[in-house]
């Protein structure tokens, strides 16, 4: 079981090696406040005076001290001091006979990292004691707290010391050696504060109270020793260390130990407690606790060394190997390969089946981004165009008439319709194109976001990759969007008025006369109505002027409603005969206006009227035309009525009769019906056309145009060239590499674990 140490010395060698300790190694800490007498305990364990002395904080870098015993299996009391010897790892080729020396060494070393201005690291020294008269042993001295900064040391002095004491307890595997002096209070003892904080159970601390020859008289340890003060599972030892004067008189430790032995033997109450007293019981205790400590790690050592090795060697293998190293046909094999893989990878990303992808979560990457796109703002986008965003019922009002030309429509013209819902639909060529856009940019993107750590080794392939991507893309885009500008053509070649989904003239006519029939009803319900001589209900005239206006026609006048009136010929006819004597010019006018039609009769004043009012009754063209009488007296130019001229630009009435009103719903209700079919077809075609014009053209022409723009033999060289700090990463993975190999060897040396339960 003695092994166990010098096993666990050598990893501590080789993560030091390493430059961090990226495993947590079985060790002894040693904690303590700066006057509790750490230095000399450790100084007891080797057996010789090594440790620098002084004022303040002597110790400012971790030390971590390997012990191990020459003694080959026999007592040999005849041993020299030429056979202890000390050596630091960072000067392997070195051995320290003169112990003074390794002081000033230490000194030396500890300066070169904080200077001389008191200041800490946390780097630690690594110094290894070969001896006949020590234990195996691996110990870490960290300085001792203290409170008050003295001298240059920085204001947070105590802050720093107690973290990096807190860093080196906090290892699970590491037994803690909390070093208290007997003559203060216990309780406020630095070293066992640190202890519990990091090990509250005390399972893994060790109390050594030191300083118990200087206690006050009548008092003694033994309460401490026996463990009813501050329990700890592994107890507490009781040591006494030279004393300063001891020290002065240059009394060697060795001498101090046989003192020391003297006093617990001599002493009435410790005498009684000698398994729990002296630096040599301490010693036998840490080496048991240790190597028993290390024998229930090793097994999670040896488990968590295998998973370093293989993540470095996975690196390793990313890396693969230099170029410069490799034939032409090994270098054409290489580039086959890289551009293979990111060919691969990226159809994987864009399928969701890459090794990432799978464990993404926090956000949408690679194909979802894109169905996204479809989905979610193509698609939702398209469908939420109102079909009348850029067109008015005064635009529409006026491409009926421009329809209707001269003549007055019996129906709705369908000219007007197609040109109305043809402008409509030129409009979705834009959305479309800009689809195409997007999909572009989320391609680049996930060109960028594959896992390429293979490619981004050579800068200059990586280079030309992404230029023949974008390439490829760029050749891509224009068919896609000239096939997006056909779709939109082919919309607009063939109004089909047949579909099943369009709602068709009938119906859009019927669905007006509802709604037209729901709003009288409605004005019925809320509107007053008069009440007439003989009680009955009658219409006010304000609702007969907005039914007339709803229906698109004029009522007559009441007094001709009351009267029966049967016809408007019977009208004029009646009109003519009641005129009797009068002229003759008089009687053409009035026939004239007769000729006009029944719009005009509606509102005429009947046999009374003056001529003047019958020449208003006429129309504008009759009035303007000239007759005989007008061209012969020409002093009645004056009174002549003259008509404004046409301007420019002419657009229809902005306040429309009843009939053009439901004329303009009812072809509104046809653009927005044939509209919304159009658009769900667009919605439906263009990412078909995407996917197949742009993304799968892309994914399947990918490799092999990688391969025809970049596979040639001239170019090898210029394409696999590294960069440098590749290089720089390759060897330091096999460096650690072959470190952790040293170490899963130096751990398989241990074969049985069991065997060492004796």
């Amino acid at each position: 079981m003695e092994d166990l140490i010098p096993v666990i010395n050598k990893l501590q060698d080789v993560f030091s090696a390493i430059g961090q300790q990226s495993l947590d190694l079985p060790q002894i800490v040693v904690v303590g406040s700066q006057s509790s007498g750490k230095s000399s305990v450790l100084e007891s364990l080797v057996g010789r005076d090594f440790l620098p002395r002084g004022s303040g904080v002597v110790t400012r870098r971790p030390l971590v001290l390997q012990l191990y015993c020459t003694k080959n299996g026999t007592e040999d009391v005849e041993q020299t001091e030429e056979e202890e010897w000390g050596e630091f790892l960072h000067l392997p080729s070195k051995r320290f006979y003169d112990f003074s020396e390794i002081r000033e060494e230490i000194q030396r070393e500890t300066e070169r990292t904080t200077g001389r201005n008191k200041g800490i690291s946390n780097q630690t020294i690594n110094l290894k004691i070969y001896s006949p008269f020590v234990l195996n042993l691996t110990v870490v001295d960290l300085p001792g707290v203290t409170r008050v900064p003295s001298g240059d040391q920085p204001e947070d002095i105590e802050e720093q010391i107690r973290n990096m004491c807190l860093d080196f307890i906090s290892n699970p595997n590491a037994v803690i050696l909390a070093v208290s002096a007997a003559n203060q209070d216990i309780s406020n003892s630095d070293g066992l504060q640190l202890a519990l904080t990091a090990d509250p159970e005390g399972l893994r601390t060790i109390g050594v109270v030191t300083k118990v020859d200087i206690m006050d008289q009548g008092t003694d340890a033994i309460d401490i020793l026996s463990n009813r003060v501050h329990p700890l599972k592994r107890g507490y030892v009781a040591v006494v260390n030279r004393s300063q004067k001891d020290i002065q008189d240059n009394m060697t430790v060795r001498d101090g130990l046989a003192k020391e032995n003297a006093y617990f033997r001599s002493h009435p109450k410790y005498r009684s407690y000698l398994s729990k007293c002296g630096a040599t019981t301490l010693t036998a205790k840490l080496n048991q606790i240790l190597m028993h400590h290390i024998r229930e790690c090793l097994p999670g050592i040896k488990s968590k060394i295998s998973i370093m090795l293989t993540e470095v060697q996975s690196n390793l293998d990313s890396l693969g190997e230099s170029g410069d190293d490799l034939t032409v046909a090994k270098q054409g094999e290489k580039l086959l390969k890289v551009l293979s893989n990111f060919a691969t990878s990226l159809n994987d990303f864009v399928d969701g089946k890459g090794s990432d992808v799978g464990v993404e979560m926090e956000e949408l990457c690679g194909g979802a981004r894109i169905m996204y796109l479809f989905n979610e703002v193509f698609a939702r986008r398209l469908m939420a165009v109102n079909p009348f965003d850029t067109l008015r019922d005064q635009d529409i009002q006026t491409a009926m008439a421009n329809s209707n030309g001269v003549r007055h429509p019996l129906f709705i013209p369908e000219s007007s319709f197609d040109l109305l819902v043809k402008k409509q639909i030129s409009r979705l060529d834009q959305p479309g194109l800009q689809c195409v856009d997007l999909v572009y940019d989320e391609m680049i993107r996930m060109c960028l976001q594959v896992d390429a750590t293979e490619l981004n080794r050579f800068p200059v392939l990586r280079d030309r990759v992404f230029e023949a991507v974008h390439q490829l893309l760029r050749e891509c885009v224009k068919p896609t969007q000239q096939m997006i500008v056909n779709l939109v053509k082919v919309e607009l070649a063939h109004i089909n008025t047949s579909h099943p989904d369009f709602i068709g003239g009938k119906r859009a006519i019927l669905a007006q006369q509802q709604q037209q029939q729901q709003q009288q009803m409605q004005q019925q319900v809320h509107k007053p109505q008069a009440v007439g001589s003989d009680g009955t209900t009658m219409p006010s005239s304000a609702e007969s002027s907005a039914e007339s206006k709803a229906t698109g026609t004029v009522s007559p006048p009441p007094i001709t409603s009351q009267q029966g009136a049967p016809s408007t010929a019977a009208s004029n006819r009646s009109t003519a005969s009641m005129s009797g004597t009068g002229s003759q010019a008089s009687s053409q006018d009035q026939g004239t206006v007769a000729g006009v039609g029944g719009f005009f009769n509606l509102f005429k004043a009947g046999p009374s009227a003056s001529s003047s009012q019958a020449a208003q009754a006429q129309s504008p063209m009759q009035r303007n035309r000239p007759d005989a009488s007008q061209m012969g007296n020409t002093g009645m130019n004056e009174n002549l009525i003259r008509l404004k001229q046409i301007p420019d630009k002419v657009k229809s009435v902005e306040r429309p009769s009843g009939i053009e009103r439901v004329e303009v719903n009812v072809i509104k209700t046809l653009i927005a019906s044939y509209f919304d079919i159009v658009k769900k077809t667009f919605t439906d075609m263009v990412p078909k056309v995407i996917m197949h014009f742009l993304v799968n053209n892309f994914r399947e022409s990918l490799q092999n145009e990688l391969i025809s723009r970049l596979y040639r033999e001239s170019l090898f060289g210029d394409l696999l060239k590294e960069t440098d700090d590749v290089e720089a990463k390759r060897m330091a993975c096999k460096e650690m590499r072959d470190l952790l190999m040293s170490a899963m060897e130096i751990v398989n040396e241990v074969r049985d674990y069991n065997a060492f339960d004796k």
